[in-house]
């Protein structure tokens, strides 16, 4: 099945194409082929709501990262960068393109470097939204949020940084516009990308999960793999929460017969989720972090 998109050109001065979401009947995949993309197709920028813009990147092995920006008027708040220089200046060339605003904030949703490995081309005076956590993960000189929720004005809009407890890192942030009701998820959300747990906290990141769809939100937005039309984001996070539990429930399985974590990795049974973008490198790594918290020895 192939997606239609329509290009909707831009009012600005500026020739600039944003992108429509292929709509809920397109095939869900984290495939850029299997949803009839091309390479070349990417980088490309996803208006979500007014001043609210999505970013995706393709990135080896072929899938994508997602960033979020917010146009305020006061300046522009980004959350999340890419994974090299070239990449997040990329990214700041699209921005640059929808407004001459600065970027003056940056939420750091995923520690990771496909995130962050390209920060040292943003501007030196830029303002880091971070967790404790990960202002160590990262050596940042930057002050670090206090308490679960900061607020921050960029004037006209309300812009509010989340940590909701640990997922895919040990300081996960969410990015939750309530008035456009979006919610940036950063590496909590990897739609239909299989569950990546070299960092993890298996059952935590599935308790942020609930917290985030008891939220009042019309659309989720994943740090990777496609940003979907509303409903079908709702759809795909709680398919990603079954998949969760699905791997979740097979390594216990596997535990309770007294395999090793290796002959483990060998035998796992991921049902649907075995056709998941990155199941081979995923799996065997998450069969040894779910061990780990089975047996007590994560911390």
């Amino acid at each position: 099945m192939r997606p239609v998109f329509r290009s909707v050109i831009s009012v600005l001065s500026v020739a600039l194409v944003f992108v429509a979401v292929p709509s809920a009947a397109q095939l869900r995949t984290a495939y850029p082929e299997k949803r009839g993309l091309k390479r070349s197709e990417f980088p490309r920028t996803i208006k979500l709501a007014e001043n609210v813009y999505g970013y995706e990147d393709i990135r080896n092995p072929g899938f994508t990262t997602v960033s979020l920006f917010v146009v305020g008027n006061d300046g522009v708040l980004l959350a999340d960068g890419q994974g090299s220089p070239e990449a997040t200046k990329k990214l700041l060339d699209a921005i640059a393109r929808v407004t001459p605003k600065p970027v003056k904030w940056y939420v750091v949703g995923s520690d990771h470097g496909d995130h962050t490995a390209g920060n040292p081309v943003l501007s030196k005076d830029i303002k880091f939204i971070v967790t404790p956590f990960s202002k160590t993960q990262m050596k940042l000189d930057a002050p670090a949020m206090i308490g679960d929720r900061q607020v921050i004005d960029i004037g006209g809009i309300e812009v509010q940084a989340l940590y909701l407890g640990r997922a895919h890192t040990g300081g996960d942030l969410l990015l939750y516009l309530p008035k456009q009701k979006i919610l940036f998820m950063s590496e909590v959300y990897l739609n239909r990308v299989f569950p990546a747990m070299r960092s993890a906290y298996p059952s935590e990141w599935l308790s942020v999960i609930n917290r985030a769809l008891q939220m009042d939100v019309e659309r989720y937005v994943p740090g990777h793999g496609f940003i979907e039309e509303p409903n079908a984001s709702r759809e795909e996070l709680v398919e990603y929460q079954k998949a969760m539990r699905a791997v979740i429930a097979e390594v216990n399985r596997l535990h309770k017969l007294g395999l090793s974590a290796d002959d483990a990795a060998k035998q796992a049974e991921w049902g649907p989720y075995k056709e998941w973008f990155l199941v081979e490198q995923q799996g065997p790594i998450a069969v040894r972090k779910i061990y780990e918290e089975i047996e007590g020895k994560l911390k």
